[in-house]
């Protein structure tokens, strides 16, 4: 189906253009949100009549996003997850979870803007891309800990997965040590 555009979308083009999109993402995606036209002759000339409004109208926007951006740009939020030792989630962080965090902060985000690829599944820090205008992006940080001390050490840069899993070797390291203490003391009777 060939569509006009009314804002830029994606990879698809910009405010204008005359495009080609599947029929499905058409009719269920752009027409309904009032994105696209369908490119017929009638609708062309509407554009035409209406280009200088829309225009004005996506200018307001991208400044209301900037000023957004400008004070989202960096912001650090943190979750809080049960996770396997190695730091494998018992769940997932989904967009929802962050459109959730970052209005808990004071902004005004929908989850349709968190552009991320797939859940976190993961303890650490993770850069979130935030699509406050289609030609604006931000990124925010996101850290995922088991308890608010592991996040203040994830923000710090450390890396509690690897510490942790050191522990438990040096711990099961020891715990053979008392188990069985003739073959560590023959260890250091051979040297």
């Amino acid at each position: 189906m060939e569509v006009i555009l009314l804002e830029r979308v994606g990879k698809h083009g910009q405010m204008g253009d005359i495009v080609r999109v599947r029929d499905g993402f058409a009719r269920n995606f752009l027409l309904p949100q009032g994105r696209a036209l369908r490119a017929t002759k009638a609708n062309r000339e509407k554009f035409e009549g209406m280009k200088a409004q829309l225009e004005v109208r996506n200018l307001e926007r991208k400044a209301e996003a900037e000023q957004i951006g400008a004070k989202l740009e960096g912001k650090s939020f943190v979750v809080l997850r049960q996770a396997s030792d190695t730091g494998q989630l018992y769940g997932s962080v989904t967009t929802r979870d962050i459109a959730g965090l970052i209005e808990a902060g004071g902004f005004t985000v929908d989850r349709s803007q968190v552009a991320i690829n797939a859940p976190i599944k993961t303890i650490g820090q993770h850069k979130v891309p935030i699509v406050l205008h289609p030609e604006l992006e931000v990124a925010v940080s996101v850290i995922v800990a088991r308890n608010a001390e592991e996040a203040d050490r994830i923000a710090r840069g450390e890396d509690v997965t690897a510490r942790r899993e050191d522990r438990e070797v040096a711990e099961a390291a020891a715990e053979e040590f008392f188990e069985n203490p003739e073959a560590g003391q023959a260890g250091q009777e051979e040297e």
